[in-house]
């Protein structure tokens, strides 16, 4: 048994989307304010914590109708309203849980079999956060709102007067949690269709189920993000929560699992007589200590003849015992031949990276343990729910590259770690974790990965939302492009995934120098998240399905790379020699043009592509000898030169290409110049150029390329665009996103 697929509508960003689960992994990946958090949200809202939603959980640009049937409620008389629920399902948040049940796993679900001709496989709830009683709800909201409405009236302030409730809004924003709940329905399993997601209607044969319809089917267990540890420079003050100590996660295991007072059996008596005896031992000596002082305190009158005389009892309870900073210590070194005590520290004297690591694994443990009923948990009488889901939120907290990526690999072992589990079937596992970590999305297969995409809003009225892409099926038809992309983002750190925007370069000149160009004169930019790729001019095609599906802004920087009509002989580039170029990405992706002389003459719209743009090198006038001249640059390497030749020009101590480039634009003439440039880039390897550059210069002082700056200047636009759209909208409180 498995979740195979959720769909959210009307929580938040999620307007509308559906969530395919892995069998094992779901890791979400996206840019900041995708949507992650909203989707974890929205399944530890309807799965697990019921009863927290507020307003600002309702998808946005819902408020503008529920406002409208206030303002109707007001307006009708209560014979003319309508108080179906069906008018607040569609703007009111559910989720559609899909479930691929086994054949012999049927008596699980018997209460979620919509129809007797179900014949197995798939079935459905849907989780709908809607009114409980329409009818209710009109009545109160009238009543509050009229109330409001004869206090202006009798006010002389009147209208200037701003009391609640003046909208459906800010009354919902009060009484939400009385008037709504989550109610479940089941979905007939032949409505589902794994690429569209169902309408906010419910069809009409689609029952109401009474009380928790995955009670005893599955287990869900949540490690919210942000979780705050023990530092030795915390003051006592600070609001650390009780529960991330790790002294009391064992203290919480040892009373669930193996406090020897719950329900003692053959292995409990030695130590409940030990404790007995200690107990025993240690009044005797609180006796013995108190009795000058308690003789003290007989002396003053009390107590008297009439009253009873104190005796000091004591009770070790090994719980209290852990329930303190220090019951947790980190050994240094060992026991030394002498018998010298081996050193320890306290728990919050060690990193918080593997404080955090600790806790994280400890909680995996304990989830694992409470599921398959080890020791004394207080539920081993119920049955064991044949699912277990674990939701993390962003694991990486505290935690360095290297330590992420071990965890992701571990996390679900240790989850399965138990005879019961491993590779067996009869209970099943998932685990669902959402991250900002490149290095998380790298060790994890690709087919796991749930990208979220922000999607452009098409009307004015609208708010920015969602939508989540199945990144298995981009990576699932394993043909040589898809091979590629795996192999070479594998080569990365995924920053690709997380990025506001990518920018794809030829070679690692540019890789370097690209954020100095950003720095000089494209600030905006500078406070965006951009990846920068390196990948050649005949290969950053191959990346064309990923970019297109993952819809992210990306500036391809690419070299012109001229050859003759008839072999692959390079050529320096001029005008009307029938010249063309051997860059495949210029010739199969954007602006699919082979010729020299078409490229020069492509219009910036020629250049884009929905939401990629291709820069490469054109033609411009520079100053040499006293006079204008049209340049030609060949690659990202002489036409930085050009761009910035006074400076290059009283360059000393340059070795390689650069000092070869060095000599050419010191030439007397223009022509003399232009050849020997090109004549460099043939004969001299370019790989050293941008360090050689970098020891020589301040590279802040160059100016980029015209063809580069041109890039640049569209991406800044695209991104202030869409930064306007995507305005945030958080709850800090609760980690809206």
């Amino acid at each position: 048994m498995k979740i195979s697929r959720i769909d959210i509508q009307n929580f938040r960003k999620l307007k509308s989307c559906s969530i395919d689960f892995g069998d094992r992994e779901t890791v979400f990946v996206g840019a900041n304010n995708s949507g992650k958090t909203s989707a974890m949200d929205a399944l530890i809202y309807f799965l697990a914590q019921k009863n927290k939603f507020k307003t600002t959980d309702f998808t946005l640009s819902n408020w503008n109708q529920i406002n409208q049937i206030g303002i109707k409620w007001i307006e009708n008389e209560k014979d003319k309203v309508d108080f179906a629920v069906d008018s607040w399902r569609i703007f009111s948040p559910f989720m559609d849980v899909w479930i691929d049940v086994d054949d012999n796993q049927i008596n699980y679900v018997s209460h979620l079999i919509p129809t007797l001709s179900w014949k197995g496989g798939t079935l459905g709830v849907r989780l709908s956060y809607e009114p409980k009683n329409v009818e209710s709800l009109y009545k109160d909201f009238v009543e509050k709102f009229n109330e409001t409405k004869n206090a202006k009236d009798l006010s002389e302030e009147g209208d200037s007067l701003n009391l609640w409730p003046s909208s459906m809004k800010e009354y919902l924003d009060e009484e939400l949690q009385n008037q709504f709940t989550i109610k479940a329905y089941l979905l007939d399993p032949i409505r589902f269709d794994e690429t569209i997601v169902h309408p906010p209607f419910l069809y009409n044969d689609s029952m109401q189920i009474d009380g928790e319809p995955f009670k005893g089917l599955i287990k869900i267990d949540t490690i919210n993000a942000q979780r705050e540890l023990s530092d030795v420079n915390r003051d006592e003050g600070s609001s650390l929560r009780t529960s991330d100590k790790l002294s009391s996660q064992l203290k919480d295991y040892y009373q669930k699992h193996l406090d020897p007072y719950n329900s003692p059996d053959s292995s409990d008596i030695a130590v409940l007589k030990a404790i007995d005896e200690a107990t025993q031992k240690f009044d005797i000596k609180l006796n013995q200590s108190f009795a000058k002082a308690l003789t003290e305190l007989q002396e003053l009158g009390y107590p008297g003849l009439s009253d009873p005389k104190i005796e000091l009892t004591s009770k070790v309870n090994p719980i209290e015992l852990l329930d303190h900073d220090t019951a947790v210590k980190y050994s240094i070194g060992k026991k030394s031949d002498r018998g010298d005590p081996i050193i320890s520290l306290p728990a919050q004297h060690n990193g918080l990276g593997y404080q955090n690591l600790i806790s994280i694994v400890f909680k995996l443990i304990r989830f694992r343990d409470e599921w398959m009923r080890i020791g004394k948990s207080k539920n081993d009488s119920d049955p064991i729910e044949p699912l277990h889901i674990v939701l993390i939120e962003e694991p990486e907290a505290h935690l360095h590259a290297q330590v992420q990526q071990v965890f992701v690999r571990k996390a679900y072992k240790v989850l399965r770690n138990h005879e019961r589990l491993g590779e067996k079937i009869a209970y099943q596992t998932q685990m669902v974790v959402s991250t900002h970590s490149s290095h998380i999305a790298h060790e994890i297969d690709f087919g796991k990965l749930r990208y979220f995409k922000k999607i452009k809003m098409e009307r004015s009225e609208d708010v920015p939302y969602a939508n989540i892409i199945n990144l298995s099926t981009t990576f699932g038809n394993y043909n040589e492009t898809s091979k590629f992309a795996t192999r070479y983002l594998k080569t990365t750190h995924c920053d690709l995934f997380f990025a506001d925007a990518v920018i794809l370069v030829e070679g690692s000149a540019e890789k370097m120098l690209f954020p100095y160009f950003i720095k000089k004169e494209f600030n905006f930019l500078e406070t965006r998240y951009i990846s920068i790729l390196e990948i050649g001019g005949s290969h950053a095609h191959r990346l064309k399905e990923l970019i297109e599906i993952l819809g992210i802004f990306t500036l391809v920087v690419t070299d012109i790379d001229t050859i003759n009509e008839f072999s692959s002989n390079k050529e320096q580039p001029a005008r009307n020699l029938r010249y063309r170029t051997r860059n495949n990405t210029l010739k199969n992706w954007i602006p699919k043009k082979e010729q020299y002389d078409d490229l020069l003459a492509c219009s910036e719209t020629d250049k884009i592509v929905k939401n990629v743009r291709v820069a490469y090198q054109t033609s411009f006038m520079i100053d040499f000898c006293d006079s204008k001249h049209e340049v030609f640059p060949y690659t990202f390497e002489d036409s930085l030169v050009l761009s910035n030749i006074d400076l290059f020009k009283n360059l000393s101590n340059a070795t390689g290409l650069l000092n070869e480039m060095i000599k050419s634009i010191n030439k007397e003439s223009f022509d003399d110049m232009n050849e020997n440039l090109f004549k460099a880039l043939s004969e001299v390897g370019k790989a050293d150029m941008a360090l050689n550059l970098l020891y020589l210069k301040d590279p802040e002082e160059l100016v980029p390329p015209f063809y580069i700056a041109e890039g640049l200047k569209w991406l800044e636009k695209c991104l202030s665009k869409i930064d306007d759209e995507f305005e945030v909208i958080e709850d800090k409180e609760d980690g809206t996103e």
